[in-house]
C-alpha cells in the first residue's frame, strides 16, 4: 500500500468520499453549481491561495449558503469543511485514539509515533531501531511479526497480546507500506519518512519518482488497539467456565463409587478420566454391586450430555441401578426399569448402559445393553471375543423390550466394559476404535488396574482428551495350589419326597466337615441347609438341588427348585406349626435372599461370613 494514499483506506473514508460525489452530482443536475475542488486555484472552498479567506462577496448560485459557510437565518458561521486531500497524514495519525507507530528499513527504525502511543509508552526518538527505541514491541512479542510482514508484504494481526506484568492488552495489526526516500536537500526536521510522506501528500517538498524502486523504502505501520476490557471480560468468562467445570468434575467424581466392591470370585478395577480443559464434563459412570450367593452385578453407562446437568442425571441413574439390582432381576428387566425412570428424570436426556451379572457357578457373564458398546472378553490364550447383541436403544427412548445374552467368562479370562470416549475419534468409524481396543486388549496382561492404564495409553487417552472416558476391567482368576483350596463347590440333586431332607442334612454335614470348618459353623450350616431344603420340599417343585460353596471369605448355601414363587419372611403365630424356616435362616445367617432363575423356578440362598481366624488358618 502506497503510504501517500493509505488514509483513503481508513474505514468510512470511502463512504464519505462517495457521499460527497453523489451530493456534487445532485447539485450539478439542479444547476446549483458544483462543489469546489479540494485543492487548486485561490478562492476555492472559500480559501485564498495563502490559506486565508477568499473574497466574501463570492456567493453560490442558489445554494442558500454564503462562501464563508454561514447558514442563512442562523447568524452562526459554520467554517469550511476540509476535504480528505487537505488533511496531512500526521494530522490524521495524531488524532487516532489507537496507538500508531511507523517503522522502516530492515532494522525497523522508528519514523513516527502518534500522540496516543506517546501517552501510552512515552516519547520515542525517531531514527533508532525498534528493538532499542520500542522495547514494548519486544515485550509483546511483535518484533518477529514485523520481519514477517516486511518479507511477505502482507498484513498480519496478533490478537490479545498482553504486556508483561499484567498490563494492558492489545490487538496489533501490522501493515506493510512503501514511501519515497527523503530528498537530500530536505529541510531539517522533515527528513523522516513521515515528514516526506506529509510533504508528498500536500504537494510541497521533494517528490520521488514512483517508478524508481531505489527511491522507495519498505516500512511497517503498527496499529495497537487497546482491548484490555475485552481481554478482562474473556478472562472472567474463562474463570467462570473453569469454576463450573471444576464443580461438574467434583460432582461427577463424588457420585462415582469411592471404592469398588471386590467380589470373592473376581478382581475388578475401574478408572474415570474427565475430558480436557476445553471439553465439558460428561456423564460417564460405572459401578460394582454384590448381589449375594457369589453373584456380582457390573454396570457402566454414559449420559449423553455435558456439565452439571449430565452429572446429576448420572447420579440418579446410578442410585436407581443399585436399588433395582437388589431385586436380583435378570439384566434385561433391570434395563426396562431404568428406561422408564430415565424418561421421568429428564425426557431430553438419554443414556447408554450395559448391565451384566457374573455367576461363578455357571462361569458366565449374563448381560443386556441399552445402546452401549459391546463387552470384550480376552481368554487366557489371548483370544479376544466381542459380546454379540442383544442391544436395545438407549435409556429414555421408551417403547422397546430389551433382551439378555450371555458370554463365557472362565478362569483366566478378562472382560472390559468401557464408554465411547475410549474408542470414538473424529473422522473415524467407531468400529475402527473398537478394533484398536481389541488389539490392545489381546496383548495386555497384569492386574485389572494395570490393564486399565495400558488400555488408556494404547488408545491415546491423556489429560487433553476431548471426551470423558470410563473403563472397567474384571478378571476371573485361574486359581491353583493353596489358593485353589479356599474355593470349593459341592451339589446334591434332591430326589424323592420327604426322605430327601435327611439325605440333604447328612450331605451338608459331611461336606462342611471336610472343608475343616469349626464345629459351630458346621452346625449352623447344617441347620440352614435343612430349613431351605424343607421349604423347597413343601412349597417348590422338581427339579431340586442343594449347592454348597465356599470362598476365602464366606460359606454359601443355595437351594433351587422349579417353582418361581419367591418366599418371604413372615411372623409365625405361636400356634403355627410352619412358616418359621425363613425366619430361622435370616436369624442365624449373615444374609439371605432369593431370585428367579432364567429357565424358570427360583433360588433361595444364605451366606455365613468366615471368621478371620478361620480364614487365616486356611491360608
Amino acid at each position: 500500500m502506497n503510504f501517500t494514499r493509505w488514509s483513503a483506506r481508513f474505514p468510512g473514508t470511502q463512504r464519505r468520499a462517495a457521499a460527497r460525489s453523489e451530493h456534487a452530482a445532485a447539485q450539478a443536475k439542479r444547476g446549483e453549481g458544483s462543489v469546489p475542488a479540494a485543492r487548486g486555484a485561490a478562492g476555492h472552498c472559500g480559501l485564498a491561495s495563502d490559506g486565508g479567506p477568499a473574497d466574501p462577496t463570492v456567493r453560490g448560485t442558489g445554494t442558500g449558503t454564503t462562501a464563508t459557510g454561514a447558514q442563512p437565518g442562523t447568524g452562526t458561521p459554520a467554517g469550511p469543511t476540509p476535504s480528505l486531500d487537505e488533511l496531512s497524514v500526521r494530522d490524521v495519525l495524531g488524532r487516532l485514539p489507537a496507538l500508531v507507530a511507523l517503522v522502516h528499513g530492515p532494522e525497523h527504525r522508528v519514523a513516527y509515533v502518534n500522540d496516543a502511543y506517546t501517552a501510552g509508552f512515552g516519547a520515542r526518538a525517531p531514527g533508532a531501531p525498534a528493538h532499542l527505541a520500542l522495547p514494548e514491541l519486544g515485550e509483546l512479542g511483535l518484533l518477529p511479526l514485523l520481519d514477517q510482514v516486511q518479507r511477505s508484504g502482507k498484513p498480519r494481526t496478533a490478537k490479545n497480546r498482553t504486556a508483561p506484568g499484567g498490563g494492558s492488552s492489545y490487538t496489533v495489526t501490522c501493515t506493510p507500506i512503501e514511501f519515497p526516500k527523503a530528498a537530500p536537500d530536505a529541510e531539517e526536521g522533515t527528513g523522516s519518512p513521515a515528514g516526506t510522506a506529509e510533504r508528498t501528500g500536500t504537494g510541497t517538498g521533494h517528490t520521488a519518482d514512483p517508478d524508481d524502486d531505489a527511491a522507495h523504502h519498505t516500512g511497517v505501520l503498527i496499529h495497537l488497539a487497546d482491548v484490555t476490557d475485552h481481554a478482562e471480560a474473556v478472562e472472567r468468562l474463562r474463570a467462570s467456565e473453569r469454576r463450573q467445570r471444576e464443580a461438574a468434575v467434583t460432582l461427577q467424581r463424588s457420585l462415582l463409587p469411592q471404592e469398588l466392591e471386590q467380589p470373592d470370585d473376581l478382581r475388578v478395577a475401574a478408572t474415570y478420566q474427565p475430558g480436557g480443559t476445553e471439553a465439558a464434563v460428561g456423564g460417564d459412570w460405572y459401578d460394582v454391586i454384590t448381589l449375594g450367593a457369589g453373584r456380582t452385578a457390573l454396570v457402566i453407562g454414559d449420559v449423553m450430555g455435558r456439565g452439571v446437568r449430565a452429572a446429576a442425571v448420572m447420579g440418579q441413574l446410578r442410585t436407581a441401578v443399585r436399588a433395582y439390582a437388589r431385586l436380583d432381576l435378570p439384566p434385561h428387566e433391570v434395563l426396562q426399569l431404568l428406561d422408564g425412570l430415565a424418561a421421568e428424570i429428564d425426557a431430553s436426556q438419554i443414556a447408554t448402559c450395559v448391565y451384566a451379572v457374573h455367576d461363578p457357578n455357571e462361569g458366565l457373564l449374563a448381560y443386556a445393553s441399552a445402546g452401549h458398546l459391546p463387552i470384550l472378553v480376552r481368554d487366557e490364550d489371548g483370544t479376544v471375543r466381542r459380546a454379540a447383541d442383544p442391544t436395545g436403544p438407549p435409556l429414555g427412548t421408551g417403547g422397546w423390550l430389551h433382551t439378555s445374552g450371555t458370554i463365557a467368562l472362565g478362569p483366566g479370562s478378562t472382560a472390559v466394559l468401557y464408554t465411547d470416549g475410549l474408542v470414538e475419534r473424529r473422522g473415524e468409524d467407531i468400529d475402527e476404535g473398537v478394533a484398536a481396543l481389541e488389539r490392545a486388549l489381546s496383548g495386555a496382561q497384569g492386574t485389572p488396574a494395570v490393564i486399565c492404564d495400558r488400555l488408556m495409553r494404547a488408545l491415546g487417552v491423556d489429560a487433553d482428551h476431548d471426551d470423558d472416558v470410563a473403563v472397567m476391567v474384571l478378571q476371573q482368576p485361574a486359581r491353583t495350589g493353596a489358593d485353589a483350596e479356599l474355593f470349593h463347590n459341592a451339589a446334591l440333586e434332591l430326589l424323592g419326597g420327604v426322605e430327601a431332607a435327611p439325605r440333604a442334612r447328612a450331605f451338608a454335614q459331611g461336606v462342611l466337615a471336610s472343608w475343616r470348618f469349626p464345629v459351630e459353623l458346621c452346625d449352623l450350616g447344617v441347620l440352614a441347609a435343612s430349613e431351605l431344603v424343607a421349604n423347597s420340599l413343601q412349597h417348590g417343585t422338581p427339579p431340586m438341588r442343594l449347592r454348597l460353596r465356599r470362598t476365602d471369605r464366606r460359606l454359601i448355601i443355595e437351594v433351587t427348585d422349579g417353582d418361581d414363587h419367591l418366599p418371604r419372611r413372615r411372623r409365625a403365630e405361636p400356634a403355627d406349626e410352619t412358616g418359621r424356616g425363613i425366619s430361622i435362616v435370616a436369624t442365624i445367617a449373615s444374609s439371605w435372599g432369593s431370585r428367579r432363575t432364567p429357565g424358570g423356578g427360583k433360588a433361595v440362598w444364605c451366606e455365613f461370613a468366615l471368621p478371620d481366624k478361620d480364614r487365616d488358618k486356611d491360608k
